[in-house]
């Protein structure tokens, strides 16, 4: 596991092929969190398969939306498949009001713990 980004109520992981999340992302840090997960993806091999894991967020905004929509088209643009997109509770909440769940890989990807 490789720590891409800790910012005390944030921390970004990457391991394998999966991308972490674990705190809160709001206003504050979902900018640094983009920036930090596009460099993390711009260094994956085109071709390859990666997985948003961010069952271990706990407190979201529309903010958390904007970046995992940020990855989303960052991994299409280079060349990666995502392979899955894992939900906390409260994300997963938010996804589905925001109607945004649909652009999401597989709706059976999406899940919440």
């Amino acid at each position: 596991m490789s720590v891409l980004l800790e910012d005390g109520a944030n921390r970004l992981e990457g391991e394998g092929t999966t991308l972490r999340v674990i705190g809160r992302v709001d206003f504050e840090s979902a900018a640094s969190l983009a920036a930090a997960g596009r460099e993390w993806l711009a260094g994956c091999p085109s071709g390859g398969a990666v997985t948003f894991d961010l069952q271990g967020i706990d407190r979201v905004s529309s903010a958390a939306l904007s970046m995992l929509l940020e990855w989303l088209r960052t991994a299409e643009h280079s060349g990666l498949d995502v392979s899955g997109v894992r939900l906390s509770a409260p994300l997963a909440r938010l996804t589905e009001v925001a109607e945004l769940n649909r652009l999401l890989p597989d709706p059976g990807c999406a899940s919440s713990a």
